[in-house]
């Protein structure tokens, strides 16, 4: 199976849901981008590892690397492995001297784990294919700034935005019209339900 690396392009908040956030994910090299949506803790702690900052006392994912390096573990890799119903699966690929281990985590937490690592993010082809949104030259535009996000990283007002039931009552042609405005808004967390709301139908 085909696999694809991945980088972190940025964290956008939520424009529909307080505290949570769009975890923007790009293909490299390539033009399509992979949003999920994450909790603010999640979002918290991936947005302290880019910046590095440190906290007063460790955090979970930090918990984590002690832990792992404590009986001489390292990450080999993240991949995001599955998506199932519109929610996403990953791995942590764990390395030892003599054995590979892979464990099922939330891509938010994997993630988060995996950059205290170093680690390489990969997902494959058919999940790319499938929840992935292409930009095109004029909607190539950088994401929101990490740092202003972490600043900011609280439940925000709310803006209005269409619910579940309004997407599930629209037109094929009135989806892709919104998930291409989604998309020039940089609104990553709303293109990505009506991406779901489109997959269903197809």
């Amino acid at each position: 199976m085909d696999r694809i690396k991945l980088e972190i392009l940025g964290l956008s908040s939520s424009q529909s849901q307080s505290g949570s956030f769009a975890l923007v994910l790009g293909e490299n090299p390539g033009k399509r981008r992979l949003p999920i949506i994450i909790g603010m803790f999640e979002a918290q702690a991936i947005a302290i590892e880019i910046e590095k900052i440190i906290p007063n006392r460790p955090m979970t994912h930090d918990l984590f690397k002690s832990f792992a390096g404590n009986f001489n573990y390292t990450i080999k890799e993240i991949v995001i492995s599955d998506l199932k119903e519109g929610v996403f699966f990953a791995k942590i690929v764990c390395e030892s001297e003599d054995k590979f281990i892979e464990i099922d985590a939330r891509p938010s937490d994997a993630i988060a784990i995996g950059l205290r690592f170093n680690a390489p993010i990969y997902t494959y082809e058919t999940i790319l294919s499938e929840a992935g949104i292409e930009l095109s030259d004029e909607d190539d535009q950088d994401v929101p700034d990490i740092q202003k996000e972490l600043e900011q990283i609280q439940p925000k007002k709310e803006k209005q935005s269409p619910g579940t039931e309004i997407l599930e009552d629209a037109a094929m042609d009135t989806l892709k019209t919104l998930l291409d405005k989604a998309i020039e808004q940089e609104d990553y967390e709303e293109a990505a339900k009506i991406r779901d709301e489109i997959n269903k139908r197809n």
